[in-house]
């Protein structure tokens, strides 16, 4: 009897060590088409670590395998298609600078693609340089792009580059501690949910991030610089937008645009910016502990947008602190707290923090200039200074808009973060 066991018992235990044991490793080097035959040839789990020098691309990853490069080991895309596409989940791709990719916007020509199947991806401290697109996650599941170097393409107009990560159906992607410049969009998101974007930074982009159609995602502690637009978040609902800053993004630095259920809480916009935020046809947000500072609109608000709490916001040396028109009131405070305004002489006789008297932003003559931008030559003349003065002095006679009932005394303050502190990139 034991004779008969013993072969079943020794290919029992050969199995369970193959479980058990460390995935293959294979060094590949530079030249030829040796990283292509590597990944064809290498077992489920396996790594392949990339010696220095340039390796050919144009390759898809259809099994599990790591690949690690070492310092100086290129992937090179050759100017056509994308240089790497993975189809197989949990796969690692580290450290490498992947180049080279084609031009074809229809074809989403990448760096890296994670196609539908690449689940759980881990695309980790490589550098992505001079490709049309960064990554593009298109409907793999759950991936991880972080501590990544994005640079795209500087041959071509702005808005003919590619986004250094697009996101299309792609739930439970994170995106993470990366340094994206010269794209179109830093991140483009569209159709998607449950997608997280912390800690990156954003340069010589149109947008720094783009939502479209993307609920129930997190963008947090972001630092867009001298963009054309910071955050634009879009057709979406249920995203909190916390701790992000924008400085010198030249249009708005934030943008919620059918924005529904969603909060905007301990944001910085500073500078650079025709609006600070623009909120249009935004409903049931909550807007609390922001500071827009030194732009030519603090907050432009518009389209009928309702039911948003607006409180405990610094809003600091713009030179209109808000452009709204309106025949109701719309009071800008909640549970007794206001915002804080650089241009309000308020006085506060209890020391409660709280002005004693409410503030209101605009009055009749800033709703004729925005409706009737010819008006303004008149803006001097006696009769528009005895308007202003006569509703200073009678509120009664405003025809409604924003106002503030419990100002604060004291702004939020808000630190830029530093980034060379806390992450990787240059």
């Amino acid at each position: 009897m034991l004779r008969l066991l013993l072969p079943l018992m020794i290919w029992l235990a050969w199995v369970a060590w193959g479980e058990m044991a460390p995935a293959a490793g294979r060094e590949v080097m530079a030249g030829g088409g040796a990283l292509a035959q590597a990944i064809a040839t290498a077992g489920a789990g396996d790594t392949l670590r990339l010696g220095a020098g340039r390796h050919e691309g144009g390759i898809d990853i259809s099994r599990t395998l790591t690949i690690d490069c070492a310092k100086g080991a290129q992937i090179d895309g050759g100017g056509t298609g994308s240089v790497l596409t993975v189809t197989a989940p949990d796969v690692t791709i580290n450290g490498c600078i992947l180049t080279g990719s084609g031009s074809d916007h229809e074809g989403i020509d990448s760096g890296i693609r994670l196609l539908k199947g690449g689940d759980r991806a881990r695309i980790t401290a490589n550098r992505l340089i001079g490709n049309l697109y960064g990554v593009d996650i298109h409907g793999a599941r759950d991936a991880r792009v972080v501590g990544n170097v994005i640079e795209g393409r500087r041959d071509v107009v702005k808005n003919a580059r590619g986004n250094g990560v697009y996101i299309w159906n792609a739930p439970g992607a994170r995106v993470e501690g990366n340094d994206i410049r010269w794209g179109r969009d830093g991140i483009f998101v569209n159709t998607s949910h449950s997608n997280a974007f912390i800690g990156n930074r954003f340069r010589d982009l149109r947008f720094a991030v783009h939502y479209m159609y993307a609920n129930r995602s997190e963008l947090r502690g972001n630092l867009s610089i001298g963009n054309d637009l910071g955050y634009a978040v879009m057709y979406s609902k249920d995203v909190k937008i916390i701790d992000n800053v924008s400085i010198d993004d030249a249009e708005h630095g934030v943008m919620l645009n059918y924005t529904n259920s969603s909060e905007l809480r301990g944001n910085l916009v500073r500078g650079g910016g025709t609006k600070c935020l623009f909120i249009y046809n935004a409903h049931k947000n909550e807007i609390a502990g922001n500071r827009f500072e030194r732009c030519e609109i603090g907050v432009h608000f518009t389209a009928g947008s309702e039911r948003n709490t607006i409180t405990g916001n610094a809003f600091v040396g713009n030179r209109t602190q808000v452009k709204y028109v309106g025949t109701t009131w719309v009071d800008w405070s909640a549970g007794g707290i206001g915002n804080y305004w650089s241009d309000f002489a308020g006085y506060d006789l209890n020391g409660d923090g709280i002005a004693d008297m409410p503030y209101r932003p605009n009055d009749s003559m800033d709703h004729v200039l925005w409706s009737q931008p010819s008006a303004k030559l008149l803006l001097g003349a006696p009769a528009v200074q005895l308007v202003k003065w006569a509703q200073s002095a009678f509120p009664a006679l405003l025809p409604g808009g924003v106002v503030d009932r419990a100002p604060l005394m004291q702004p939020v303050e808000i630190a830029i973060p530093d980034w060379e502190m806390s992450h990787d990139g240059s």
